[in-house]
């Protein structure tokens, strides 16, 4: 008995090798080619998100790069206008003072104007006293005129 069941067992087995293996056999390709064509999607997506993650690196470094020349534009600017600012002052302090050197001008030439119209005014009294007071008539025109032309030519 024990030899018939071992025949037996062979039998079964070789049945089952010949009706199951083919369809265990497909069985298994089927399962690698679905671990591989996973793997191989695995990897495609690795990629992707590699080429992903290096454009996302380019694309901060750019922005980096970007905010560093919009912050040195920015100082640039600033200085700038800081430097038109004193340019301005600087151009409306020289003003101020060329107005104040003309004002100043001005009012000396008035005092000057106003002192020598006073001087002469002098000179001329003290001049007609001393002519009054020691000469005659005659003598006084003479002298009167000659200083009175002299007087006219003179332009101060």
């Amino acid at each position: 008995i024990f030899e018939t069941n071992i025949i037996n067992l062979a039998v079964v087995v070789a049945v089952v090798v010949s009706f199951v293996g083919q369809n265990l056999t497909s069985l298994l390709e089927d399962r690698k080619k679905t671990i591989v064509n996973n793997l191989q999607e695995a990897n495609q997506r690795a990629k992707e998100a590699q080429e992903k993650l290096n454009q996302a690196k380019n694309q901060l470094e750019i922005a980096k790069n970007k905010a560093q020349e919009i912050r040195e534009e920015g100082v640039v600017k600033a200085a700038q206008e800081i430097q038109n600012c004193v340019t301005e002052h600087e151009q409306r302090l020289a003003r101020l003072e060329e107005f104040k050197q003309e004002t100043v001008q001005f009012y000396q030439q008035k005092a000057f104007k106003q002192a020598y119209l006073y001087v002469i005014s002098r000179i001329m009294n003290r001049v007609r006293e001393r002519l009054n007071s020691g000469l005659d008539a005659t003598y006084h025109v003479v002298v009167n005129n000659f200083y009175v032309s002299r007087f006219t030519e003179y332009n101060p």
